[in-house]
């Protein structure tokens, strides 16, 4: 987290901490299960919606819709229309979106990493 040192000469919407910041609506965005899963299979390419549905298991047709037009409303996914019958759409990461992968990434190899650890902790606890 960011010390209010560094948050320094950045606007009040940059603090994370802050429950009405910008910074804390777009994390509260991007921080969730469907849009970690659809940024993690969009980044070595494009996918069409169906595509990215059985890519991601699990997901429901709302639930990738919305979460598909909160990624672009943030400007973490490029969405293209081509103009064909029916309608082609791609959707593919923006600079900013794969930059975001490189986190997520990074949260996917710790999940990894510390999968045992954390199966042994859960096992102690709920005995």
């Amino acid at each position: 987290m960011v010390t209010k040192q560094q948050l320094k000469g950045l606007p009040e919407d940059a603090d994370l901490r802050r429950a009405d910041s910008l910074a804390r609506e777009i994390f509260s965005d991007v921080a969730n299960k469907w849009a970690l899963l659809i940024i993690g299979a969009l980044h070595e390419r494009t996918l069409r919606f169906n595509e990215l549905r059985n890519e991601v298991e699990g997901i429901s047709h709302k639930m990738l819709t919305q979460n598909l037009r909160m990624l672009e409303r943030n400007g973490l996914v490029d969405r293209k229309v081509y103009p064909t019958v029916p309608p082609r759409v791609e959707y593919t990461l923006t600079e900013p979106g794969r930059g975001l992968h490189i986190a997520v990434d990074s949260l996917c190899g710790w999940t990894q990493q510390h999968l045992t650890h954390i199966e042994r902790a859960r096992d102690s606890f709920d005995t």
